[in-house]
């Protein structure tokens, strides 16, 4: 073997390795497989050129990187090619870049068939829009178990024969906003969408979908939906459903064949902000409640809307071609339509008679089933076997010259409302072949009443009460055998009254009847002057109250009954309403409403200080200069949820008291009112002084005024939390909800949504509330809550404090709509994060420490896992030594007799060998304590219930 070593070789081979690796380490940036479809992607577009890639480039992630590619440790994770005006297929296994989080390629014209995206599992933001894909493949939604943003719209997808959305679509669980308006989609709309916790927008306009809108919609917090103009079929079915989902703001249901009425509870959408229903067929009376919403479009033109118009509060409204009984809104209609209408209303409606029943003259036009005499006045209701269901509406008492009524021969149930005995003109009632109830009222002399194939009336007569049957009802000849049914204002029963009194003043004697006629005027006098004291109203402060007669009372449940129910239902036990009785009155707290009218002038418009899902809220002023805050909740909008925060609040307001807390100050339960009385907070809301400051001539929040802000709220959580004597879960934790005094020192306010927290590190499950932007994500899709979910809204707040934008705007770019998202991906790093500051603040060096500390601490609050976010505690211990430190104040007034730089001991003799300088012969007029010789011992302790 040849043993000569050339070092020139070694030189050579040295190079060669090095070279090597150099190129290796260039080619080798991007993953290969990510660069070859890459590569196809290029290949497959007929004007490749406007992607200003470089020809012969075979590194992608660069550097330089390719334009609109996007990369991560040498994967594709982005592709954004938005307008570009691109031509051509993309290739069909693009799902192997399976590092891809964020894909836009709409305003294009991509063609072909789009490929699958199946087992793209990182992928968080599709945007797909305005091309002209021809196909979508069945298993395209496969595995997206992270995506967030779907956009499709404007794709000729099967256009001949349409595609069905897959129920693998409801394995995204993360899923905010499916947007896929003129996708060609047909059949009904997938029950699915109402049971993904996250999405917030569903817009499925222009189609082919039918049937109705699924049931699990009910409750759903979705924001935006669009079902508006389909083609084919339509949706049909009642819109009922979308009054149970009180965080729309923006419902697009027009150009289909919705029917039945608008849901009274309309008005618990109190974020609504658009609402259009035109070109549908929709029927009856306007709800008072849509009518008052201050929404900015509300379309309800070409349906059957009835009755008057209201004089609606919208900013912009249509309402033409509808079957209203008035031109002129405010004007109404006359009695015989308006009880005809509500007789319709109690029948559901049928199209055929909401179709016919238009104007204002039910003899006039065709009014289908109406007869009338020759005064124009309704004698005939004739509508036999029209398949009506529903109840007798008692509104027919209000047709005096009715002579028949015909309604056999359909579905309807319930009971014959009694007060249509008062009909004095009424000669036939039909009612045969429906399912009233007993029991049957008795009717007056020649009143033919045809009532057989009521399988509950036959047999079920009461004693005394006519056979239903063909026949003709005789006088009733014994009153007491009617069953009570007699109205109590006939003549027979007045009647019967006045002779049970004669007999009661015959049987007892005169003297008697003295005293009782005594204690009968005692009686109206006392009430009398009841009502001049509840009439006058002449109270100047909330600490007093009106008379009691004159007020309807809530109980304020104790602790105790609020961990038994664990959900603030404190009013009347079960029944989940307040009660119309007296019941025992909690305190001071009960406030007359005659007070509260006048001290915000009857609600003035121009007290009002904002409104909310509450209802609104006002200023007051009592003549002493004390100024109040009024929450009342609309009359409209009352329904069991309203009533439930109603009580919560109180409840909890009543039980736990800080200073970062708003103060209760009473409360009024009064008919339809229901008011909250709080302390007044001069500066309002945090969010006005973010987000509005500048509209509203505000200064902006210093860093200082931020940083004490922050720790205020934080405190009053952590009291919420840990301190109080029971533990509870804020769960509507917002900047809103955030209330500032004069000195700019915030208090936590809105206690509607507050929950019993369980014990140590259990959760509770409940209905999905809050605030969307600041929901925990485990709240928002297992609907269990712990008091960290108020810990991930209190770091969301943290983040608007440092940034100026609010938690969620569906008007900035996709990447930073959503505030917790966007700023996580920016605050690990400084450049990033500095960048992101409110421009306001004009950070300096010298509060970029308190920046980065306050930043990662909003990190932590909003981390995925509860378990990895701090407790309240936690977070008032970072915050307390951002505000300033304590510093000993220099002596300079000290007492020259009283050495205190001297060892305790000596202090302590000194002190005892001090001769008295105070009169010690008896405690003085000021004083109830003595002086003690000496003292016995020292136990110093330092303690507060309320430390922070």
């Amino acid at each position: 073997m040849n043993m000569d070593f050339d070092p020139r070789k070694l030189v050579f081979i040295v190079n060669v390795v090095v070279v090597s690796c150099i190129l290796g380490t260039v080619s080798g940036v991007t993953n290969q497989n990510d660069f070859k479809i890459l590569n196809n992607f290029r290949n497959g577009l007929k004007n490749s050129q406007l992607l200003k890639w470089p020809e012969g480039g075979n590194d992608p992630c660069g550097p330089p990187a390719w334009p609109h590619v996007f990369c991560q440790n040498g994967r594709v994770t982005q592709i954004q090619v938005k307008g570009l005006g691109l031509q051509g297929p993309l290739p069909q296994n693009f799902n192997q870049l399976d590092k891809l989080q964020n894909l836009g390629l709409q305003n294009n014209k991509f063609n072909g068939d789009l490929p699958t995206f199946s087992g793209l599992s990182n992928l968080q933001f599709v945007y797909l829009d305005d091309n002209q894909f021809d196909t979508i493949p069945a298993d395209f939604f496969d595995g997206l178990s992270n995506v967030q943003v779907l956009a499709l719209d404007n794709n000729p997808f099967n256009q001949s024969n349409g595609w069905s959305i897959p129920s693998e679509l409801a394995e995204s669980s993360q899923l905010v906003n499916f947007s896929c308006s003129s996708c060609n989609i047909v059949g009904p709309v997938p029950d699915f969408f109402g049971k993904l916790s996250s999405l917030t927008m569903l817009r499925l306009s222009y189609n082919r979908l039918s049937g109705a809108i699924p049931q699990t919609f009910q409750g759903s917090m979705l924001q935006v939906l669009w079902l508006n103009n389909q083609d084919g079929g339509r949706m049909t079915g009642s819109i009922n459903v979308i009054g149970s989902m009180v965080g729309l703001t923006q419902v697009w249901l027009h150009g289909n064949q919705f029917t039945g009425p608008i849901p009274d509870n309309i008005g618990d959408l109190t974020s609504l902000r658009e609402l259009k229903l035109g070109r549908n067929q929709l029927v009856g009376m306007i709800p008072p409640s849509l009518a008052n919403m201050n929404i900015q479009l509300l379309d309800l033109s070409n349906n059957m809307f009835m009755g008057p118009i209201p004089k609606f509060k919208a900013a912009n409204v249509s309402y033409q071609s509808n079957s209203f009984c008035q031109s002129d809104p405010g004007d109404q209609c006359a009695p015989e339509v308006s009880a005809l209408l509500d007789f319709l209303h109690d029948v559901n409606y049928p199209g055929k008679l909401a179709s016919q029943w238009t104007g204002n003259d039910p003899c006039k036009g065709p009014w289908w089933g109406i007869t009338c005499n020759p005064t124009n006045q309704v004698s005939i209701i004739n509508l036999p076997k029209l398949g009506l269901n529903g109840t007798l509406s008692p509104s027919l008492v209000s047709l005096p010259s009715l002579l028949e009524l015909n309604l056999g021969g359909n579905n309807l149930h319930g009971i014959i409302p009694v007060n249509l005995t008062l009909l004095r003109s009424l000669r036939l009632l039909d009612i045969s072949g429906n399912n009233f109830e007993p029991p049957l009222p008795r009717f007056g002399n020649g009143v033919k009443i045809i009532a057989n194939g009521n399988p509950k009336l036959t047999g079920n007569s009461p004693k005394g009460s006519p056979t239903p049957s063909d026949s003709t009802v005789p006088p009733s000849s014994n009153p007491e055998s009617s069953n009570n049914s007699s109205p109590p204002w006939s003549k027979s029963q007045n009647s019967k009254h006045f002779r049970l009194l004669v007999t009661v003043v015959t049987a007892v004697g005169a003297t008697v009847f003295t005293f009782l006629a005594l204690l009968l005027a005692v009686y109206c006098l006392r009430k009398r002057e009841e009502k001049k004291r509840a009439a006058d109203g002449s109270l100047k402060h909330p600490k007093y109250s009106s008379d009691p007669s004159n007020r309807l009372k809530i109980s304020v449940a104790d602790n105790s009954s609020l961990e038994a129910q664990n959900g603030m239902n404190t009013a009347s036990g079960t029944s989940g309403r307040l009660e119309d009785s007296n019941v025992l009155e909690a305190g001071n707290l009960v406030i007359s409403v005659q007070v509260l009218r006048k001290v915000t002038n009857n609600f003035a418009q121009e007290n009002e200080l904002g409104r909310g899902g509450f209802g609104s809220v006002y200023k007051g002023e009592f003549e002493d200069g004390t100024k109040i805050a009024v929450k009342r909740m609309q009359a409209g909008i009352i329904s069991n949820k309203v009533l439930d925060e109603f009580r919560s609040e109180i409840a909890v307001l009543s039980s736990v008291r800080h200073r970062h807390l708003v103060s209760l100050l009473g409360y009024s339960v009064e008919e339809n009112e229901r008011l909250l009385v709080y302390e007044y907070m001069p500066q309002g809301a945090l969010s006005r002084h973010l987000f509005r400051w500048k509209s509203l001539n505000l200064e902006p929040l210093s860093w200082t005024r931020r940083l004490i802000i922050a720790l205020d709220v934080a405190r009053g959580v952590e009291y919420l939390h840990t301190l109080a004597r029971q533990s509870f879960i804020h769960r509507d934790l917002k900047s809103s909800n955030i209330l500032l005094d004069d000195d700019f020192r915030a208090k936590v306010a809105d206690f509607g949504l507050v929950k019993l927290a369980p014990d140590k590190e259990k959760s509770l499950a409940t209905r999905l509330a809050g605030t969307f932007g600041y929901l925990a994500p485990e709240y928002a899709v297992t609907g269990k809550i712990t008091t960290k979910v108020d810990v991930f809204s209190f770091g969301v707040v943290l983040m608007e404090l440092l940034t100026g934008l609010v938690a969620l705007d569906e008007q900035r770019p996709e990447e930073s709509r959503y505030l917790a998202e966007w700023f996580w991906q920016r605050k690990s790093d400084k450049e990033s994060l500095l960048a992101s500051i409110d421009s306001t603040i004009d950070a300096k060096e010298d509060i970029y420490e308190s920046i980065y500390i306050i930043a990662e601490l909003a990190g932590h609050c909003t981390a995925r896992d509860p378990n990895h976010r701090p407790d309240m505690g936690h977070v008032v211990n970072v915050l307390a030594p951002l505000i300033g430190k304590w510093k000993p104040v220099e002596e300079t007034d000290q007492d020259s007799s009283f050495d205190i730089t001297l060892p305790l001991p000596q202090m302590l003799k000194g002190w005892q060998e001090e001769p008295a300088t105070q009169d010690l012969s008896g405690p003085s007029q000021d004083s109830k304590e003595s002086i003690p010789s000496k003292p016995s011992g020292f136990a110093d302790s330092f303690t507060s219930s309320d430390a922070r």
